[in-house]
């Protein structure tokens, strides 16, 4: 894209702020900004008016989940199925892995984040540890696709390839970076990060497969014959990945989605839910759970909505395709979001100053005909860390870690 097919851009999409300071811009700055113009969709910004409206959500009622008594009972007969996937090349992994460490206050890729206590333990090393169980298992190395994003793509690149991958093969990772949607005002007026850079974000949790598609990894898809894709996010160093009798379960379901499950510790905890919405399978968020729907009980006399996805989810390949031939809803989420001021000056809000742009999960689901919610036990495979201390915290995976024989 050259500079005036820029200003057509952006005029036409009323940005033309974004070229203000081009001419201060050296050469390469010049031409890195005209590259992220060319490549922005600036239509998501219209949809900033939509702030705080939501889109309008169905009827829901539960989804019984696969509990851990009839697992125990099945688990020799999904195990088998599940390792006859994986050994049959079938199944495949996808970590999550384009955020950053900031909450945790390091300027690093969260993956890279050490939670050792008395020696060195990254967070993508715990996954990776969890990832090679399976290996080592079923005998049979599994392809993992590890989504960035441009903002931490390199160091992610750089410090796996330097720590060998902590031991899985390198022939057998994939990288790919996840599409990113602009930043706004409330206005729908893009903010710019620096005087030759727009403010983005990632396109949210949905956005791994179309950036699979933009990165032409379906062809991969294809010539290896993977028909299950497991997604995972990086926060959580318990989860156990392309696990067989998850796996087995999924397939003898006849399901398009399988999604590990805990037992929620509180009526009000705040996880997300694994639902139906107008007869589809769905998640009802924390906050839309009616007193009506906490106080539900199933044939058990347990409560009805009962269990919390920990984002981790084994999608069906071809169902993916037909996914992703469709336009997912678009959620506007209010965020703090840095930039230069009309001096030029660099503004570190304390508070939400616009919109960001994202698809989720949720709905990627919502356009399936069938899930199998599947119960795991949370002190064995649920240790997100989303903070340094407290809840949900770098504190409390080491204990959790600590509780299941991990070295630290």
């Amino acid at each position: 894209m050259n500079l005036e097919q820029a200003k057509e851009k952006l005029e036409k999409n009323g940005q033309m702020h974004v070229l203000k300071y081009y001419d201060e811009l050296d050469d390469a700055q010049k031409q890195a900004l005209l590259t992220q113009i060319e490549e922005t969709d600036f239509e998501i910004l219209k949809n900033a008016k939509n702030l705080g409206k939501g889109s309008e959500r169905g009827k829901f009622a539960p989804l019984a989940a696969t509990q851990l008594s009839e697992i125990e009972k099945r688990r020799d007969e999904f195990t088998k199925a599940g390792v006859e996937a994986i050994k049959a090349g079938k199944v495949a992994a996808c970590l999550l892995a384009g955020g950053m460490g900031t909450r945790l206050g390091s300027d690093d890729p969260k993956g890279m984040y050490n939670i050792g206590l008395t020696k060195d333990v990254f967070i993508f090393q715990r996954i990776i540890e969890n990832l090679l169980d399976v290996v080592k298992a079923t005998d049979t190395w599994i392809h993992l696709f590890i989504m960035t994003s441009e903002k931490n793509h390199e160091k992610t690149v750089e410090f796996l390839t330097e720590k060998n991958f902590f031991g899985y093969k390198a022939d057998k990772v994939t990288f790919f970076k996840q599409d990113m949607a602009p930043a706004s005002d409330y206005d729908g007026k893009v903010y710019m990060e620096e005087k030759g850079r727009m403010s983005t974000s990632p396109n949210g949790n949905a956005g791994w497969f179309s950036s699979m598609l933009k990165a032409g990894l379906d062809e991969t898809l294809h010539a290896e014959g993977i028909e299950w894709i497991n997604i995972f996010a990086v926060d959580n160093v318990l989860q156990r990945i392309c696990d067989p009798c998850f796996v087995g379960a999924t397939i003898l379901a006849g399901a398009e989605v399988g999604s590990k499950v805990v037992k929620k510790n509180a009526p009000n905890e705040s996880v997300g839910v694994m639902c139906l919405e107008d007869g589809k399978p769905s998640i009802v968020e924390y906050y839309e759970l009616s007193q009506e729907m906490m106080d539900a009980k199933d044939e058990a006399g347990d409560p009805a909505y009962n269990y919390g996805v920990i984002l981790n989810y084994l999608f069906n390949e071809p169902a993916l395709e037909r996914i992703a031939r469709k336009e997912l809803p678009l959620h506007v989420v209010e965020k703090k979001i840095p930039y230069i001021d009309e001096n030029g000056e660099p503004v570190k809000p304390e508070k939400p100053n616009g919109c960001k742009f994202e698809q989720l999960v949720l709905d990627m689901i919502h356009e399936l005909d069938s899930c199998l919610p599947f119960e795991v036990v949370r002190e064995h495979e649920f240790a997100p860390i989303k903070n340094k201390t407290g809840v949900d915290s770098v504190e409390s995976a080491r204990e959790l870690c600590k509780k299941n024989g991990i070295e630290l």
